[in-house]
């Protein structure tokens, strides 16, 4: 399959055309995985589709069903009993790059690896069945 990264100013589309070098774990015809050249644990890598597309939602389902066995092999090469996949949307959602990427990121100890704030707000459940009356209409 061909790359659907066509856009010149995409730092990741320029990675999987091999524009920029790159420590690649894997590739398949949809998907291009390697290490974070800025990680925050030693092993964060990165699951990139080769489609760009700015946020998850627009990715075509295909490259979805390829990276997280992608993600997975790479989890487990890692060997670290606990680690996160991240995957943001949006620059409010902190996403730095607008090409819809996975990252891999081990979490060996307190120190190093995503750290996490969860700002868990309590909600009345009449509230709750709301939301869910709402969004279970839209699936």
């Amino acid at each position: 399959m061909a790359t659907k990264c066509t856009i010149p100013s995409c730092i990741f589309c320029k990675i999987i055309k091999g524009e920029i070098p790159s420590f690649k774990l894997i590739e398949t015809d949809l998907s291009y995985a390697f290490l974070d050249v800025g990680p925050i644990a030693m092993g964060h890598s990165m699951v990139i589709p080769k489609y760009h597309a700015a946020k998850m939602h627009e990715l075509p389902d295909e490259y979805l069903v390829d990276i997280l066995p992608i993600a997975k092999k790479i989890a487990l090469a890692q060997g670290a009993e606990n680690y996160n996949i991240l995957q943001n949307n949006g620059a409010l959602a902190h996403q730095v790059v607008q090409h819809a990427h996975f990252h891999v990121i081990p979490k060996p100890n307190e120190q190093e690896g995503l750290i996490v704030g969860w700002p868990a707000k309590e909600i009345a459940k009449d509230e709750l069945q709301k939301v869910y009356e709402e969004l279970k209409g839209k699936l």
